[in-house]
């Protein structure tokens, strides 16, 4: 399987739904807290073009956040991404 990095913060109802979603797949990911880190969030921000959590990173490669990633699990997408 793909490396999987999640950008997240504590408390954000979409980090939870994403983290949900890769777990019910029974996939390993590395989680990246960015609400108490300002230099950390800048990085997320700096490689996703995006300030909003969570990012969702496979393989290295940015797929967006929740939505997306619920959309490319609904559309057969998400588990050729992983393998």
């Amino acid at each position: 399987m793909k490396t999987v990095e999640i950008y997240t913060t504590q408390t954000c109802p979409y980090c939870i739904a994403a983290k949900g979603l890769l777990k019910k797949k029974g996939v390993a990911y590395k989680e990246i807290d960015v609400g108490a880190d300002p230099a950390l969030r800048q990085a997320m921000t700096e490689r996703a073009g995006r300030r909003s959590v969570p990012q969702i990173f496979i393989g290295g490669s940015h797929v967006g956040g929740c939505d997306d990633l619920h959309a490319l699990d609904h559309a057969g997408k998400l588990d050729l991404m992983l393998a």
